[in-house]
């Protein structure tokens, strides 16, 4: 209790530690940038009959060092028969050379882009829209500038830091990815709606007091959606790799979860108790 009083105390202080993340995460995401998966910038998917018992890194390296292509994902094989996603569209004839005495094409398709640049501008005003209501309202529930600015602040920092983590760690930008990124816009404003409701809005109990009780029930939300995003990662990376849909979710999640830790509960509850004592 004590640690959690001198720690609140410099709030000044721990309010620069998301915000260097964030920059460092800015850092990495323009120099790095993201990889885009098969369903936004096109590509081909073949089904394959294997010749030869091969797992999927070893038919990912083959295919890799025959065609000179990096971008190769081995969906699944069950028994002698897999699924390759590769982002390129390949000549059939040069693909069945290739892989002659090790697999043999059953089916071959090129896949346009789902996602063209008109698209992804909707889903930009759609992300900006989502910003400007979550600030009106929030605006309009605590009827202060400063809460609604601190929130969207702290929203903006855990989408650039999962998107710097995206890049890190090499998790591609798909369909998946930008959903979870939507879910994570939704989850932190939940927990900064939490923050904020018990700070300004509670009468009980001293300032610290009410921060204290609110990091608690905020640590346990977070906790337990980690946790269950990391046993969803675990068993689709391990059990079920075919599920990569799946394991790119709950990575962006985790990942989002965990920056929205610090952006909550240092760089916002910061803010507002920085505020609080001007105001008194």
């Amino acid at each position: 209790m004590i640690l959690k009083r001198k720690l609140l105390e410099s709030y000044k202080l721990l309010i620069i530690i998301p915000l260097i993340i964030t920059l460092l995460s800015l850092g990495i995401l323009v120099t790095h940038g993201l990889e885009e998966s098969v369903d936004l910038k096109g590509g081909s998917i073949t089904e394959l009959t294997l010749e030869k018992k091969m797992d999927q890194t070893e038919l990912k390296t083959f295919i890799q060092e025959k065609l000179k292509i990096k971008e190769v994902n081995v969906i699944s094989i069950k028994g002698n028969d897999a699924t390759v996603q590769m982002g390129s569209d390949i000549q059939v004839d040069e693909f069945a050379r290739a892989l002659e005495g090790t697999a043999k094409i059953k089916s071959y398709r090129s896949v346009g882009p789902i996602l063209g640049k008109e698209a992804m501008n909707q889903i930009y005003w759609a992300v900006g829209f989502a910003f400007l209501f979550m600030s009106i309202t929030v605006l309009i529930v605590f009827r202060n500038l400063v809460p609604s600015l601190a929130v969207i602040l702290a929203a903006a920092c855990d989408i650039i830091i999962a998107l710097g983590g995206m890049s890190l760690f090499k998790v591609p930008l798909s369909l998946a990815s930008i959903g979870a990124i939507l879910m994570l816009i939704g989850y932190s404003v939940d927990t900064d709606i939490l923050l904020t409701t018990r700070v300004l809005k509670q009468r009980k109990g001293k300032i610290t007091e009410r921060e204290i009780g609110a990091i608690k029930t905020g640590l346990t939300m977070s906790a337990s959606a980690i946790a269950s995003m990391s046993a969803l990662y675990l068993v689709t990376v391990f059990l079920i790799p075919e599920a990569e849909v799946l394991s790119n979710i709950a990575a962006v999640l985790i990942i989002g979860l965990s920056a929205d830790i610090l952006t909550t509960w240092l760089m916002n509850l910061g803010i507002l108790r920085w505020y609080l004592e001007a105001k008194s």
